[in-house]
């Protein structure tokens, strides 16, 4: 469901297009690639080799938006003979394209990610191969690497394993259909079935302590030529279909940490007491129950963003959670923090490697575990610079910034109007009281609020617009004050 749609009016379109240029060149985002990058591309294409290991027998299917080329997943789901579930989750081999050395693998290594903007997208890799025979699309045989998981009834995986395979996807599903036909009971089993291992998988997740703030995204869409920006919320196959990937990403840790060399992606709870108390604190004064044998995790899951006050507890609770790092490990030197506490498991980045450098690492080493072989040279090689390199990654801070500016694009002309919103984030814990950040419900704006009174999680307040310019240079491009 969307909320909050606006239209922009074409002066404030061309302000945003304009806008989202100036950001591309001062991130150094470019669409285009150099010709020696396209020639060496080309070059991996005519020269590609397939596995010997043929599973093109598999009935694939992969879910994405529907105008997604770059398909990194697909899967085929089934129940066991006796019981329990197996998994099918190939992804697409990018080694197959990109050799160690190669001004394919040297561009990567400056791009580290595709970046998404409403307009266009820049890719990690030259789309004739990452929109084309990388990718798996439907009724074309690519290089993939082919996962199998075997889960028993409830949903816990027995055992996982990778290796290289030849494989063909039949169909290119997208989200709301999916979601339509498996709600209508009309979706064919290999589909159906991911409602029920996803369901699963959830529970799975719950009970090991996995935390879930399911707070509603902002969305930029470019769309018949007009811009809109609004709130998103996720359909449940959506969750269902990254569980899989969760799985996925699981297995490929414990794999690595069994071989003892990896790399994974780290997150420590908070352990600070006093934080820990200010974070109870604020589930007392916004009436939220929280009973001492509940834990974070727990809480979290129960509460339901579209309340209030439970939404501004989301946001303000995400300190209980710290800043997720890499760890990287080799000769079975195995790191003492392990665990990423958000998933509550040990977790690597693994089923994206078209759009994000590290997942063709990681699906190098699972592959050579597995297969009871060394890892190899050139991975052991750029192992301790990945850390560094997916640190430079710009994914986020480009959607912050396309986003900031939709805003302000959005309430050009606009100062002096008031908004209804919810203050769902004070800077109280900066000594800042009077400081935070309000919550629209219509437009689909979160922007930075003053009062002149100290202003309380959670409440309902008049917002006064006092800023909303796309190119002001500072930090806050729109502004808001307690009317």
């Amino acid at each position: 469901m969307r909320r909050g749609q606006m239209r922009m009016s074409p002066e404030a379109r061309n302000a945003l297009l304009e806008g989202l240029r100036q950001i591309r060149a001062e991130l150094k985002a470019s669409v285009e690639f150099p010709v020696h990058v396209l020639e060496a591309a080309q070059e991996a294409m005519d020269h590609v080799q397939l596995p010997e290991k043929d599973a093109t027998h598999l009935p694939l299917f992969t879910i994405d938006p529907p105008t997604s080329r770059d398909l990194d997943q697909a899967m085929h789901l089934e129940r066991r003979p006796g019981g329990g579930y197996r998994v099918h989750y190939a992804i697409a081999d990018v080694t197959a394209f990109v050799k160690p050395g190669s001004a394919l693998e040297a561009e990567a290594r400056d791009r580290i990610e595709t970046l998404y903007f409403p307009d266009l997208k820049v890719p990690l890799y030259p789309p004739l191969i990452s929109e084309g025979p990388a990718s798996l699309l439907p009724d074309q045989v690519v290089p993939a690497l082919l996962w199998q998981h075997d889960l028993d009834s409830d949903g816990n995986v027995t055992a996982s394993t990778v290796s290289r395979a030849k494989v063909r996807s039949k169909a290119k599903l997208d989200y709301a259909a999916v979601q339509r036909d498996i709600d209508a009971g009309t979706a064919a089993e290999p589909v159906a079935l991911l409602r029920e291992i996803g369901r699963l998988r959830e529970a799975v997740e719950a009970k090991r302590g996995g935390v879930a703030v399911n707070l509603p995204d902002q969305e930029l869409t470019l769309t018949d030529g007009s811009f809109r920006l609004s709130y998103v919320a996720t359909l449940p196959v959506e969750g269902w279909n990254e569980q899989i990937s969760l799985m996925t990403g699981m297995a490929a840790a414990r794999i690595m940490l069994e071989s003892g060399t990896g790399i994974l992606r780290t997150q420590r709870a908070q352990t600070d007491q006093g934080e820990v108390e200010r974070v109870r604190g604020l589930a007392k004064k916004l009436g939220i129950e929280w009973k001492p044998e509940a834990t974070y995790a727990t809480l979290v899951n129960s509460l339901d963003p579209a309340d209030r006050k439970q939404m501004a507890f989301l946001s303000e609770a995400t300190a209980m959670l710290l800043k997720a790092e890499y760890a990287t490990f080799r000769d079975h030197g195995i790191p003492k923090h392990t665990l990423h506490a958000a998933i509550a498991a040990p977790y690597t980045y693994a089923t994206a490697p078209l759009r994000r450098l590290l997942d063709r690492y990681t699906g190098e080493l699972c592959v050579a575990a597995c297969a009871g072989e060394d890892p190899p040279g050139w991975v052991l090689d750029a192992l301790p610079c990945l850390p560094c390199d997916m640190a430079r990654g710009k994914g986020k801070l480009a959607d912050r910034r396309a986003v900031d500016l939709a805003e302000a694009a959005l309430l050009k002309d606009r100062e002096g109007e008031i908004f209804v919103g919810t203050v769902i984030n004070t800077d109280a814990e900066d000594d800042k009281p009077k400081e935070g950040t309000v919550h629209l419900a219509e437009p689909a704006v979160m922007g930075k609020i003053t009062s002149g009174v100290e202003l309380e999680l959670g409440a309902s307040v008049q917002a006064r617009l006092t800023r909303a310019d796309p190119l002001f240079s500072g930090r806050h491009k729109v502004l808001f004050r307690t009317a």
